[in-house]
């Protein structure tokens, strides 16, 4: 494995790390998510420049295109839930009482 992909590669789990054990506030798991994401787009985005394929270069701007739109509405779902419970942590959140 060479440096590149180790690096990409400890990045992905070390944000997937974050995600699964600091599920205190809903920020911090917005932001590994998005590290998560960001990894994978300049992966892909490598990927795709080293073996020169065609066909997969507009993978990674569709990528992207989905991680706006995932950061979007994990925004939408922050500010919605600070106004209603005025917290963001995720220990607050009661899925029974909806």
């Amino acid at each position: 494995m060479s440096p590149i992909h180790f690096t990409f590669s400890s990045t992905f789990l070390l944000g997937l790390t974050g995600l699964a054990f600091h599920r205190t506030h809903l920020l911090s798991a917005l932001l590994c998510l998005e590290g998560m994401m960001l990894s994978l787009f300049i992966a892909l985005s490598l990927w795709s420049l080293q073996f020169n394929v065609a066909n997969f270069s507009t993978a990674p701007m569709l990528l992207l295109a989905f991680s706006a739109c995932e950061a979007g509405a994990g925004l939408a779902l922050l500010v919605a839930t600070a106004r209603t419970y005025g917290t963001d942590r995720l220990q607050s959140l009661n899925l029974l009482q909806c």
